[in-house]
């Protein structure tokens, strides 16, 4: 069967601590890399466990960090990673296999049919958010509702950090914080016009690890929101 993606193509999966599930994300991801891929690289964020071993073992690129900066500096060692090696799009999936690879196909097919900068997958367009906490949820609304009024977009799931891109949108991307990359990513991206849309991506709750979302991080999230907003309408 032929690649059925007219490109270069990468799949970019940040990794801390997760040595658990890491193996079987690789597993699950490289179904894929006959049709839709062509190179998987996992960027370790400086883990302490068997990460980047397991990571190895799978025959798999692994670009290492000496010290731990957050999963948006991994993000971002990903991007220039896919720049610099001319890729034509990227795939981004988090180690710790709540995102399922399954839905690469349907994620590149929005990107290519509808000719889209960044589509992004949603768990608020079917019932995997359901079983989510009450923090998480809310935190996840408000500060969609936030980028999608002040974007003038219309989006459900800003937080989500299962996303594929053409790799030339992420160029004209500046250098986001490690805090909130895809908050500040998903503004910065709609005032520079860039075309985003959603699809619906179920993502139960993870079974390893623990969650961003939790009653501090919300309780923090206005004021961090402030200064992402200012840095992107003020000082961009």
């Amino acid at each position: 069967m032929a690649k059925e993606v007219p490109g270069k193509v990468l799949a970019l999966i940040p990794a801390f601590n997760e040595e658990k599930s890491v193996g079987k994300v690789i597993d699950e991801v490289r179904k894929h890399q006959r049709d839709y891929l062509d190179e998987i690289v996992v960027v370790d964020d400086s883990s302490t466990d068997k990460t980047k071993e397991i990571v190895q073992d799978k025959g798999v690129e692994v670009v290492s960090h000496v010290i731990n900066i957050g999963v948006g500096g991994a993000v971002r060692t990903g991007y220039r990673y896919a720049i610099q090696e001319e890729f034509d799009y990227l795939v981004l999936l988090d180690a710790d296999g709540q995102h399922d690879p399954k839905y690469i196909p349907k994620l590149f097919n929005k990107l290519i049919e509808d000719e889209c900068d960044l589509v992004i997958g949603s768990r608020f367009l079917n019932e995997s958010h359901k079983g989510y906490s009450y923090v998480r949820k809310a935190g996840i609304i408000f500060f969609t509702k936030m980028v999608s009024f002040l974007g003038g977009i219309d989006i459900t799931d800003v937080t989500s950090g299962y996303r594929v891109y053409d790799v030339d949108a992420l160029k004209k991307l500046d250098r986001n914080k490690d805090d909130h990359w895809a908050i500040e990513q998903s503004l910065e991206a709609s005032r520079r016009n860039l075309k985003i849309e959603e699809c619906s991506v179920e993502m139960p709750i993870r079974e390893e690890g623990k969650s961003q979302f939790d009653l501090e991080t919300f309780f923090w999230y206005p004021i961090r929101m402030i200064d992402v907003l200012l840095r992107v309408i003020i000082f961009r």
